[in-house]
C-alpha cells in the first residue's frame, strides 16, 4: 500500500471555505481519502489529506493530475501553496481504520538520520502494542520522497485525553520506543487537527 499526504496553505480562515472544492477534486482522484483536517493547535490555515493507493502508479497518476490542474485542489483563489509527500507504512501497521476515532487528531513527523528507518521500525513494532494500550495510533509511516522521515497520526477523543495518555505511557515506561529517539534528529514537529465534514476518519 502507498500513502500520500497533502497539505494545503490556505488564506486566513480560507478551510471551511475550501471543503466543498476539495471534496469535489478528491471525488475525481484516483486515491482513497482516509482522513482530511484542518489544523488547529500548530501551524494554522492549513488542511491535511490522507489518501492511499493500490500502487505507485496509482499515486504517481494522482500526482500527474495535480501537476497538470488549472484549479489544483479545487479552490486555488483560497489556495497559498501546497505540498504532498508519498509514504509507506511501516511493515507492521494494518490497514487505517475510519470512522468516528477522534475528533481530536495529532499529526507528528519526525526527521529521522539517514540510517535510522529500520531501526526505528525494529523499536516501534516491539513497542506500539504497549503505547496502544493507552491510545492506538491510526497509522505510522515512512517518507519515500524527501528526507528520511516518519510521520504518524494518533486520534483523541479530546485535548484531556491526549495529555493523560502521553503523560500516563511516559510515566509507566512505555513510551518512547526504548534507544527509538536514538535515530531521531532535533527536527520533530506536531500538529492538533480536527475533521473536516466529508472526512472518513472523524
Amino acid at each position: 500500500m502507498f500513502y500520500d499526504i497533502s497539505t494545503l496553505k490556505t488564506v486566513i480562515f480560507g478551510a471551511g471555505k475550501a471543503a466543498a472544492g476539495i471534496e469535489g477534486w478528491l471525488d475525481q482522484g484516483t486515491g482513497q481519502l482516509l482522513g482530511a483536517w484542518f489544523s488547529d493547535i500548530g501551524a494554522l490555515n492549513e488542511v491535511y489529506l490522507l489518501r492511499c493507493y493500490d500502487s505507485a502508479e496509482a499515486m504517481l497518476a494522482e500526482r500527474e493530475r495535480l501537476a497538470r490542474a488549472d484549479n489544483p485542489f479545487g479552490c486555488i483563489d483560497l489556495l497559498t501553496g501546497y505540498s504532498v509527500e508519498s509514504y509507506r507504512p511501516l511493515d507492521f501497521m494494518g490497514p487505517v481504520e475510519t470512522g468516528a476515532l477522534g475528533p481530536v487528531y495529532e499529526i507528528r513527523s519526525y526527521r529521522m538520520k539517514l540510517n535510522g528507518l529500520m531501526p526505528t521500525m525494529q523499536k516501534w513494532q516491539a513497542a506500539l502494542p504497549g503505547r496502544d494500550a493507552y491510545s492506538r495510533c491510526s497509522i505510522a509511516l515512512y517518507g519515500i520522497d524527501g528526507a528520511p522521515r516518519l510521520t504518524q497520526i494518533w486520534p483523541y477523543p479530546s485535548l484531556e485525553a491526549r495529555s493523560k495518555a502521553r503523560a500516563q505511557s511516559v510515566a509507566d515506561g512505555m513510551w518512547p520506543p526504548k534507544g527509538g529517539p536514538d535515530w531521531l534528529t532535533p527536527e520533530m514537529t506536531s500538529t492538533v487537527a480536527m475533521p473536516m465534514a466529508f472526512s472518513p476518519m472523524r
